[in-house]
C-alpha cells in the first residue's frame, strides 16, 4: 500500500517551521528560493542541511557552485518568503529592488534577515524529487534577535514568548 501524497501534504501541516530563503550564484547567474527544510546537523563540524527540490534553478546553482547562502526570514518579511516561493510569477529577477549583501561566498544574502549563513556542500543525497543538501558552514551573521516568521497550517505566524 502506497500512502497519497495529498494525505502526507495535509499532515505535515500540523509540523510547525521557520521560514528561510536560499540562494545561489554560479558563472554570473543568482536564484534563490523558499524553504522550510532548513536544519542544523552538527556544532562541531559546523554542519547544517536543506532539501531542494531537484528541477529548480536553484538546485542547479547549487550543484554547479557547490555552495549557497541562507537567510532566515524576519516576520514582517512575509511578501520576501512568497516571491522566492514563486507566489508572483510577473517577477522575473526575485532579488530586483532587494537590499542584499555578501560574506565570504557570492551568494547574496537578504540583508533584513535576523540570520545568514555561507555553506559548502560536503554531501548530497538524491531522495525522492528532491536532493538532500549536507553543507559546512564557513560564516554567519546575526544571533537570533528579531521575530522570525513561522508558517504552519499554510499560514504565516509569529512568535510570542510564553510566560515563563
Amino acid at each position: 500500500m502506497t500512502l497519497d501524497p495529498e494525505q502526507l501534504r495535509h499532515a505535515m501541516r500540523a509540523w510547525t517551521t521557520g521560514v528561510a530563503v536560499v540562494t545561489a550564484e554560479h558563472d554570473g547567474h543568482r536564484y534563490g528560493m523558499t524553504v522550510n527544510s532548513f536544519n542544523s546537523i552538527s556544532l562541531d563540524p559546523p554542519l547544517i542541511s536543506v532539501a531542494l527540490k531537484q528541477l529548480t534553478h536553484t538546485h542547479e546553482l547549487v550543484e554547479k557552485s557547490g555552495e549557497f547562502s541562507v537567510t532566515i526570514l524576519a516576520s514582517d518579511q512575509r511578501e520576501l518568503s512568497d516571491r522566492f516561493a514563486g507566489k508572483f510569477p510577473e517577477i522575473h529577477d526575485r532579488f530586483d529592488g532587494l537590499q542584499t549583501e555578501t560574506l565570504l561566498i557570492p551568494a547574496p544574502l537578504i540583508r533584513a534577515g535576523i540570520a545568514c549563513f555561507n555553506c559548502r556542500v560536503v554531501n548530497a543525497i538524491p531522495v525522492g524529487e528532491n536532493t538532500l543538501f549536507v553543507a559546512e558552514v564557513i560564516a554567519v551573521r546575526g544571533e537570533g534577535d528579531g521575530n522570525p516568521l513561522v508558517y504552519h497550517n499554510r499560514v504565516y505566524w509569529e512568535l510570542t514568548a510564553l510566560p515563563a
